[in-house]
């Protein structure tokens, strides 16, 4: 019988990293929660993360490294500091402001150093496309490049991955990657799915949406108009649509909300507000095709006046 491979999962208690562990015992792995207390403005989803454990009899551990919290604040991050939580679209530019500097790379690191140690075979985390737009830490060549640090950095001493042989090194360079290592100490199942996607899992999966916490005000219940909240209304929506194309009972989401309608005038907004954008760079593209097409014809003369 195959051993069972170790991902030692960061775990922040919303409904991506949550529904990522239900997903990777669903795969066959033993799951080990590793979650962070940074500063941040609650900790109320770490409570959602230590319940998520319990119900699933899995390890989990806490970092507390709140400290850095007084570090950052300069900064100005929403999240580590006394800045008001911007309201709106999860891709307004105002978001910018729950960026954490350089969080996914301490959390990535240290999830590395327990990995590690305890012989794991991956570090699992739950980034998605959603978060490429605002959070440089979420994109795939962030991923990718720690995760070759990663190797490197404990070459010899990891259980991620074997060693490249010198054909599979020409193929990788040939798609402008200098690789050493057979595979990615990072899992990342969801670095290419929407919001959505997730969402549609969690329901597949039997995933309570009401035990997971997405808001960033930490209050009483989601405040609804956060941009995570607003990105976790449209999300579930849009997958509770689906799956009811496709099965008679579609699991509720019985999470509380303090509004359930200011989502929707915000993506019908962000929808018309793109939609104008298209529109006028598709009449600037026709306009200067107009214009590379009836340019003024210069006369080779220096003195136009000598051809009447």
């Amino acid at each position: 019988m195959q051993e069972k491979k170790t991902a030692v999962a960061i775990v922040s208690g919303g409904l991506d990293s949550i529904t990522m562990v239900y997903d990777l015992v669903h795969q066959g792995y033993n799951v080990e929660m590793l979650s962070f207390n940074y500063g941040q403005r609650h900790s109320k989803e770490l409570r959602f993360a230590s319940v998520c454990a319990r119900r699933l009899g899995l390890r989990h551990d806490v970092v507390d490294i709140s400290a850095l919290a007084n570090l950052l604040a300069v900064g100005k991050s929403s999240l580590v500091s006394n800045v008001p939580v911007p309201e709106g679209h999860y891709e307004a530019e105002n978001m910018a402001a729950t960026v954490v500097p350089n969080r996914n790379m301490v959390m990535l690191s240290i999830a590395c150093s327990v990995a590690v140690a305890r012989k794991a075979n991956t570090v699992a985390t739950a980034v998605h496309s959603g978060d490429h737009f605002i959070y440089p830490d979420c994109r795939p060549q962030f991923i990718y490049s720690v995760g070759q640090a990663m190797l490197d950095g404990n070459a010899g001493f990891h259980n991620f991955s074997t060693p490249l042989t010198e054909e599979q090194k020409a193929a990788y360079a040939a798609q402008g990657i200098e690789a050493e290592y057979s595979a990615q100490p990072i899992t990342t199942p969801y670095l290419y799915s929407t919001k959505a996607d997730i969402a549609y899992r969690a329901l597949q999966l039997g995933v309570s949406l009401h035990m997971t916490w997405s808001c960033y005000q930490g209050l009483e219940s989601h405040c609804g108009k956060c941009g995570t909240c607003v990105e976790r209304l449209e999300a579930i929506d849009e997958a509770r649509k689906r799956m009811a194309a496709e099965v008679d009972v579609v699991p509720p989401d019985n999470t509380q909300y303090k509004d359930t309608e200011y989502w929707k005038v915000v993506v019908a907004t962000r929808a018309r507000e793109q939609a104008q954008a298209e529109l006028e760079a598709s009449r600037q593209a026709v306009q200067e095709r107009i214009d590379d097409t009836y340019k003024p014809v210069e006369l080779p003369f220096d003195d136009h006046s000598e051809v009447y």
